[in-house]
């Protein structure tokens, strides 16, 4: 990964490009977040690292301008999730299903470019094969979860694999690549 770009806000809640030596606003660092260009903030008093607020700052004025991403049920939920003792869980399930949602996304972009045969390049085909993959997934993963949370029934012929563990779940990898 390259050097993070290092933004520094000042008291006056401007926002400094250093790269670029000018202030700068939130929205040009959500741009920044879009282009997948590394940013830290950093709070020009203290020297905090304050990119984790200003992200969520970003995530907050998306909300507002344009259509939700998530439901008021869904941020109830969230609020509900701190400090329980599955907050570390759902952080990092949440984490791999939006790296499986973007893996998906740009697999989907390119089988629309590639020069293949015209049934493949049908994005209604292509959505269809990625849905019944996810389904299979979120089903092994409910499944894995169970196993990791229920008793082990001492006269049971099965039990838990213990070796099992859907938090731990390599970055980066596909886990829908059959291959």
């Amino acid at each position: 990964m390259s050097e993070s770009r290092i933004i520094k806000k000042y008291p006056n809640r401007r926002l400094y490009d250093t790269a670029i030596s000018s202030y700068i606003t939130l929205d040009d660092v959500r741009q920044l977040v879009m282009e997948q260009i590394p940013i830290k903030v950093i709070d020009a008093r203290s020297q905090n690292d304050i990119t984790h607020s200003t992200l969520l700052q970003i995530i907050v004025e998306q909300e507002e301008t344009g259509p939700s991403l998530f439901s008021i049920e869904s941020l109830q939920n969230m609020i509900r999730s701190y400090g329980g003792t599955m907050q570390e869980i759902l952080s990092k399930m949440f984490e791999q299903g939006m790296t499986l949602f973007f893996n998906q996304q740009m697999l989907f972009k390119d089988n629309l470019s590639i020069n293949v045969e015209p049934q493949v390049k049908d994005p209604l085909r292509l959505m269809t094969d990625i849905a019944q993959k996810n389904m299979a997934h979120w089903q092994q993963l409910q499944k894995q979860w169970m196993n990791n949370f229920s008793p082990t029934d001492s006269q049971s012929q099965n039990p838990v694999d213990a070796s099992i563990n859907p938090v731990e779940m390599p970055m980066g990898e596909d886990p829908l690549n059959e291959t």
